[in-house]
């Protein structure tokens, strides 16, 4: 099966080249979106269901928003923290709509988009701080019940300098500070392997480019969009790779798809 990842920065705007990348790519089972900027009831489902595809969605107006799109049906559809766990402490991690989790065949599938964070030391910066840790928690339930979890998604943080197409000054950029790498590898430190890693141990290649200052054409990037597979499914996976293509087109998403391929 092929699982493909994508922050498609509002799904209405970029419909047309969302539903073209999957009638070229028809051997992808699974499209993980995130920031579709959209509230469910004006989803735009029917382009997909024409195309044969089901819909799984949990959105809001103008930010965030998450969905999965998938050729066979999902099972057991959950969304937002509260979902899994219970009850949570911090409602507020919940009211962003950041976060959807269903079974296609024995595996869990993972959708996320992290907080980005803003500014160092802001307030939205600790707010993804504490999203991680919540994240943390929320994965430790699903690992109870399940080893085959693959989560996905616009994760915000570049995990190691390569990741960076300049990491100098880094350790003070968002997405990119040591207490930012450490929250993540506190949630990969479960059982969770970069799958690209895998298959290529070279620089260079990136998932985001800023619109601004010609990013894509200079290749100035970051690598902050991922899979990370539990150790059962890793082995199980035979590729991974990044479809710099749809970053070409006309009005094109910052990111761009990222595709894993699992027996």
């Amino acid at each position: 099966m092929q699982i493909a990842t994508w922050n498609v920065n509002s799904v209405r705007t970029r419909i047309t080249h969302v539903c073209d990348w999957l009638q070229a790519n028809p051997e992808v089972d699974l499209l993980c979106l995130q920031e579709t900027k959209v509230v469910d009831t004006d989803f735009p489902h029917t382009p997909f269901t024409e195309l044969g595809y089901q819909t799984y969605i949990y959105g809001q107006k103008s930010y965030n928003g998450v969905a999965m799109i998938a050729r066979s049906p999902l099972q057991d559809i959950q969304t937002g923290f509260a979902s899994v766990l219970g009850e949570i402490t911090d409602p507020s991690l919940d009211e962003q709509k950041r976060l959807i989790t269903g079974k296609f065949g024995d595996v869990q599938i993972v959708n996320m988009y992290v907080p980005n964070g803003s500014e160092v030391g802001s307030e939205k910066y600790e707010y993804k701080l504490r999203w991680l840790k919540l994240l943390r928690e929320y994965l430790q339930a699903l690992l109870a019940k399940n080893s085959h979890v693959l989560i996905c998604g616009d994760f915000n943080v570049a995990i190691a300098d390569i990741d960076i197409y300049d990491p100098k000054g880094r350790e003070n950029k968002v997405m990119s500070t040591d207490i930012e790498r450490e929250a993540l590898a506190e949630v990969l430190n479960l059982g969770f392997k970069d799958i690209f890693r895998k298959f290529e141990s070279a620089g260079g290649y990136y998932s985001w480019w800023d619109y601004r200052s010609g990013g894509f054409q200079r290749n100035r990037g970051w690598r902050i969009d991922y899979h990370f597979l539990t150790e059962a499914l890793y082995e199980r996976a035979t590729a991974c790779a990044i479809d710099i293509e749809p970053r070409k087109l006309t009005q094109p998403s910052d990111h761009t798809p990222v595709i894993v391929t699992i027996d």
